[in-house]
């Protein structure tokens, strides 16, 4: 049980009224560690209760030393995306709502003065993507010095979008700090090590393996497509399966998401979408609308990879393939979460088949291949050369090169 972390009363309500039972195994791991003020990296699947991990111990710390006036959050927190940021805001309010402690959001999308509230009231805990806040750093507006708690949340994936000069400089900026935490889905990336080295102060390192309980089976398969219109006939018979309660339909580009969307009106398919450069009240909208059940597909680009706070996605279905493993890993997360069974079904080209590969040795298993009698494809899954069978080629190549030297030689 929570109790036995010796949190605050107020903090063990919040839990309480959040509906948390008894700590994840992630939960469990960081808390101890976390509150003793050491540095953490730490691993986790998402879905696992992460946010509470270090949210609990830093708003823990605010409360055993509370600040003597007015002044700028004591505790940051870095998201990838503004979802993500929203949704740990959403929590933060949550279970701190029985404290004294005020919490507040920054993110991009919405305009440049609206966060004048923030910057220039009594924040404790402040939840924002990098880019915006490097914005009111750089004009003057927000001042680091009084962070003493730096959370990075989903390192790997601010990595991989490139904020790492953003990052960098805001670190920089939070040199005072008292503690620092690192959190990703994975660490296998040798960009986030390295980065984590720079940033940690001798780390803790902590990585959870999930029971069943916290980690729902999630059933993979993929279906093999002839072209564009081969996987829309295949994505609609998927998406008018009676099981097919709540999708997320994933693909790498704005252009594709608008084409789906207008496929899936046009076969009376309604259906919400999100990509990169929609404005926050409308990606808002486009969320709530598919919580709330008035439709039952959302289209999206990897913007909605991460930080989509509705549990009951029953399928995720990858129309284009994502372009390394460990997105796909992030993508298919966002389905068997709390608990829950769910499904990732991708549909894949023949040039799609090098990053199966990939994808296979990453999860340490083999996707099941499934056909759909009416949408059998015309061709057979292509095959993708090996390393070992290039090297042994090239030896093969050199023998007979030798061999032509030699009759050459004796001629």
């Amino acid at each position: 049980m929570f109790e036995q972390f010796d949190l605050d009363s107020a903090l063990l309500g919040g839990v309480e009224n959040a509906g948390f039972k008894k700590p994840t195994s992630i939960q469990e791991l960081v808390l101890p560690v976390a509150m003793t003020g050491k540095d953490v990296l730490a691993s986790a699947p998402t879905g696992t209760g992460k946010t509470a991990a270090f949210l609990l111990p830093a708003a823990q710390h605010l409360l055993d030393y509370p600040r003597r006036g007015q002044g700028f959050p004591r505790v940051l927190i870095l998201s990838p995306t503004r979802e993500l940021a929203i949704q740990t805001h959403e929590q933060c309010e949550k279970l701190t709502a029985l404290t004294s402690l005020k919490s507040a959001v920054i993110t991009g999308g919405v305009n440049y003065g609206s966060h004048k509230e923030v910057l220039t009231g009594n924040t404790d805990i402040l939840v924002a993507t990098p880019g915006r806040l490097m914005e009111y750093i750089e004009s003057e507006q927000f001042d680091s010095r009084e962070i003493e708690i730096l959370i990075l949340d989903e390192a790997d994936r601010m990595l991989a979008m490139g904020f790492a000069e953003t990052i960098n400089r805001i670190v920089g900026e939070a040199r005072w700090r008292k503690q620092t935490m690192l959190f990703s889905a994975t660490l296998e990336g040798a960009a986030v090590v390295r980065f984590s080295r720079e940033l940690l102060n001798d780390p803790v390192f902590l990585e959870a393996n999930p029971s069943r309980k916290e980690k729902a089976k999630i059933h993979q398969w993929m279906h093999l497509a002839d072209d564009k219109e081969h996987k829309f006939a295949l994505l609609m018979n998927i998406l008018q399966q009676e099981e097919v309660e709540r999708a997320l339909v994933f693909a790498n580009k704005r252009e594709t998401v608008q084409y789906l969307s207008g496929k899936l009106y046009a076969e009376n398919m309604p259906c919400v979408w999100l990509e990169g450069k929609m404005q926050q009240d409308k990606r808002n909208t486009s969320v709530e609308r598919l919580r709330n059940g008035t439709v039952n597909v959302l289209v999206a680009t990897d913007v909605a990879e991460r930080g989509l706070d509705i549990d009951d996605i029953t399928h995720v279905i990858n129309f284009d393939m994502p372009r390394t493993a460990d997105i796909y890993l992030h993508r298919i997360g966002r389905t068997g979460r709390a608990g829950n069974k769910g499904t990732a079904i991708s549909l894949v080209e023949a040039h799609d088949m090098t990053v199966i590969g990939k994808i296979e040795r990453y999860i340490k298993e083999r996707l099941p291949r499934r056909v759909i009698e009416t949408l059998r494809p015309k061709y057979k899954e292509a095959r993708v050369a090996t390393k070992k069978t290039k090297v042994k080629r090239t030896v093969a190549q050199k023998k007979a090169k030798a061999k032509k030297m030699a009759k050459r030689t004796k001629s």
